[in-house]
């Protein structure tokens, strides 16, 4: 079980017009959902390569219940 932290983000209108999109369309995906797998992979993307990391991003893309 993961600690969840809260958390609020700006992000441009587009950007939000085509997550709400993508959340109608998927509705097994929330927004929390979402973050996760986005943060998580940018990290991993971008050098962290520990275990927990891609544990999360994992577990969020295939829905997984934390």
């Amino acid at each position: 079980m993961y600690r969840c932290v809260s958390m609020l983000s700006e992000i441009p209108e587009d950007l939000h017009h085509s997550l709400a999109d993508f959340l109608e369309k998927h509705p097994d995906w929330d927004q929390d959902r979402v973050f996760s797998a986005a943060i998580s992979l940018f990290l991993l993307q971008n050098g962290r390569k520990d275990k927990e990391t891609s544990k999360i991003y994992l577990d969020t893309l295939f829905g997984i219940a934390a």
